[in-house]
């Protein structure tokens, strides 16, 4: 087995809350190791396009509580290509890189798979996504952050209908995932939560609204993740209005969840995952994915990180009608 010399190490897709502790963590665990970590800006497309260089442990000072990326991060098609590989192969041949760790989420760690299948360089992935949706972890970096921050502005708007007795949707984000929607609508007690791993009966759900009406429960907080059967916050209100003597006030968060400064929990999480991730790659570990699951460090290979793997925690959705009567 070669040993590594030359550590890449890139963030890849959507940001997240606390990337930039883990590659603070990533970055200061290669040099007492002896290796020599190189960043690679904006994720894959930053490979093609060579914008590499060393990092030293100074670029990383005062980092591990501020959000986003200081790699930057950025989506690339062209990496998917056969000449796209081959060029970002050759790019990595010239600094000499003959490992990478990639922090992100499924499509980073898809593409990391291809690439390390093809070319043999050892590969290890860091979960960085705040959809909490890949398997192999119980908590993804930046998932903490984000479900803080949905609570912090959903409380808020909860002051406003009580004050107004009027029914608020709340979109968050999660287009394949509804972690942050189910979390944030138990913390904030909503009265109807949409996830899109789990299919709802609108004609209950109208009724629950009725019920409510003729009970003098006017004030109603419904937390729907964007990629919903229904289509987001602003289908959902249409829908409402079109079958309902109700008016719903509609408020999507939006990116407001991938930004602002990791929690304590994140700052942990992302210095123990990106610890770990070096500490794998030096001990001849490949193509996996380190995660924590039931607060330890554990290895999962690429090929079943994806998040149609993850199980949805069926005990949480049990408790959503029970607390929100």
């Amino acid at each position: 087995m070669k040993l590594i010399k030359n550590l890449g190490v890139l963030t890849s897709g959507g940001d997240s809350p606390g990337m930039n502790a883990a590659i603070r963590a990533i970055v200061r665990t290669a040099l007492n190791k002896g290796l020599v970590p190189y960043g690679i800006k904006r994720g894959y497309q930053g490979m093609i396009q060579g914008d590499i260089e060393k990092i030293k442990t100074t670029d990383v000072s005062n980092i591990i509580q501020r959000g986003g990326t200081i790699l930057k991060s950025a989506r690339s098609k062209e990496f998917m290509t056969d000449e796209g590989m081959e060029t970002a192969y050759k790019q990595l041949q010239k600094h000499q890189i003959d490992g990478l760790i990639m922090i992100g989420g499924d499509g980073t760690f898809r593409g990391a798979a291809a690439f390390s299948e093809r070319f043999q360089i050892p590969s290890i992935g860091v979960p960085g996504t705040i959809d909490n949706d890949l398997n192999g972890t119980d908590f993804t970096i930046g998932f903490d952050t984000a479900v803080n921050t949905a609570v912090w502005a959903i409380d808020k708007i909860r002051d406003t209908a009580e004050s107004h007795e009027r029914v608020f949707i709340v979109e968050v984000m999660g287009r394949d995932a509804g972690y942050i929607a189910l979390y944030s609508g138990i913390a904030c007690g909503a009265e109807h939560i949409f996830v899109p791993e789990k299919k709802e009966s609108l004609d209950e759900f109208l009724n629950d609204l009725c019920d409510d009406r003729r009970r003098k429960k006017l004030t109603n907080i419904i937390v729907i993740a964007e990629g919903d059967e229904f289509g987001g916050a602003n289908e959902l209100a249409k829908v409402i209005v079109k079958r309902l003597p109700i008016e719903p006030r509609v408020t999507i968060l939006g990116h407001i969840q991938r930004g602002g400064s990791p929690t304590c929990f994140d700052r942990i999480l992302s210095s123990r995952l990106g610890h770990a991730a070096v500490e794998a790659i030096v001990q001849g570990e490949r193509q996996m994915m380190v995660g924590l699951v039931n607060n330890r460090i554990t290895l999962t290979p690429f090929t079943k990180t994806t998040k149609l793997n993850k199980p949805f925690p069926k005990d949480m959705e049990k408790i959503i009608q029970v607390l929100s009567s």
